[in-house]
């Protein structure tokens, strides 16, 4: 195996080893890591709505069913819906004040997943963060 092949295994396992982590960790909040996505991204768009193409746009799992897994976050009352006014297809989503508290309860289970960094020097982070970033920038495109 060359050097290069190894590097691309050792980044898709630890990326598969780290989201069935967070998968566990979430369980018995009831949340996937899908929906702990988008609980993110409306996080960041707080206090306004975002559309669901928006939401797939950034979503973390490209082959998500967003709408199913905004639903299922309704359901829940993690999030409220809204039509748009000026285009009635359009579904406009923000996270509610449950959803917010939600994401609070997730950062005090899941602290401990981030000291996993720990062992790497801020400057190591910083490093890889960057040559990650540089690494994904570089990929071809989808077909």
């Amino acid at each position: 195996m060359t050097t290069e092949e190894r590097t691309i295994v050792n980044i898709i396992y630890t990326a598969y080893r780290i989201n069935d982590r967070l998968s566990y960790l979430l369980s018995p909040l009831g949340i996937s890591v899908q929906q702990y996505n988008i609980l993110r991204i409306l996080r960041g768009q707080y206090p306004q709505f975002a559309s669901v193409n928006l939401l797939k746009d950034r979503m973390l799992d490209k082959n998500s069913g967003v709408s199913r897994l905004v639903e299922k976050l309704r359901r829940k009352g993690l999030v409220s819906c809204a039509v748009h006014k000026p285009d009635r297809r359009r579904t406009e989503v923000k996270i509610s004040t449950a959803g917010l508290k939600m994401l609070e309860d997730i950062a005090s289970v899941i602290s401990n997943l981030h000291q996993a960094t720990k062992i790497l020097a801020p400057a190591n982070l910083s490093s890889l963060n960057h040559y990650l970033d540089k690494l994904r920038s570089n990929l071809p495109a989808a077909v």
